[in-house]
């Protein structure tokens, strides 16, 4: 039972802690945010280097050292995008009465360096471990990358809850590509793919010859794409899901002269 409970409990606290000294540190005064953007790059580096320390290494060590650099590079990216120093070349709201392709097309202005900044990781995590036995870290940040574009698009096309308090003051902007609504056709077809994909992946854990490292290594990918499933209904269901990181946006209650 362990071999699964520890890295499943391990996947839903870095997924919190994570997610939380994000919003944490990007509501910090504005002259913080070049020190924050030093330490993620710093991170950044020593993440890929661990990438490929671990690449030919079949240790339930490894699987979590390749999760977590994993987390840590995908880290970087929301840091830059949060921070704004990785956003996109339009920065301003969406023109009044744009829609259909044309509203699509601002949309992707205002967050392509951003989409531009997930290739290149990805390549380079790709690059990093090419040839490894141990592709936790691959498998790591696709998931996240593939449900990260798949909540984009359901909250372009339309949903319940936005999570506008995620975003900082200068990036408010970015609510004017937002839709709200019940939901959007896409969303069913995003929660089906990826729970059957989360089923298919729990269902290989428990497959004859699977090893302890594998076992470890796929149930990182299953229980973080379950999250991954779960923050899409937290995006249609009438729930206070920023209650959980709370803690994480007491930093931008701050007074106007401690902002500058």
């Amino acid at each position: 039972m362990s071999a699964y409970l520890l890295p499943i409990l391990y996947t839903v606290f870095v997924w919190w802690f994570a997610t939380g000294v994000i919003l944490y540190l990007n509501g910090l005064p504005r002259w913080t945010f070049k020190w924050t953007m030093a330490g993620a790059t710093v991170l950044l580096v020593l993440a890929l280097a661990g990438l490929q320390a671990t690449a030919h290494s079949t240790r339930i060590g490894a699987a979590y050292s390749a999760f977590t650099c994993a987390i840590l590079v995908w880290a970087w990216q929301e840091v830059a995008f949060l921070l704004g120093w990785v956003t996109g070349p339009r920065r301003s709201n969406c023109p009044p009465g744009a829609t259909g392709w044309r509203r699509a097309g601002f949309s992707l202005e205002a967050v392509l360096h951003h989409e531009m900044a997930l290739v290149l990781l990805a390549g380079a995590v790709a690059a990093v471990t090419w040839g490894g036995v141990n592709q936790t870290g691959m498998w790591t940040f696709l998931v996240l990358w593939i449900m990260r574009q798949s909540a984009k698009l359901n909250i372009f096309l339309g949903a319940r809850n936005l999570n506008e308090s995620f975003l900082p003051a200068h990036l408010k902007y970015l609510q004017t590509y937002f839709t709200r609504k019940a939901m959007n056709p896409l969303f069913p077809f995003s929660v089906l793919l990826s729970s059957l994909v989360a089923w298919w992946l729990w269902q290989a854990t428990g497959a004859d010859g699977v090893t302890p490292f594998m076992l470890t290594s796929l149930t990182f990918a299953a229980m973080l794409l379950s999250l991954a499933v779960l923050e899409h209904w937290f995006l249609v269901l009438p729930l206070p899901s920023e209650a959980l990181w709370a803690w994480g946006l007491r930093s931008r209650v701050a007074s106007p002269a401690k902002s500058l």
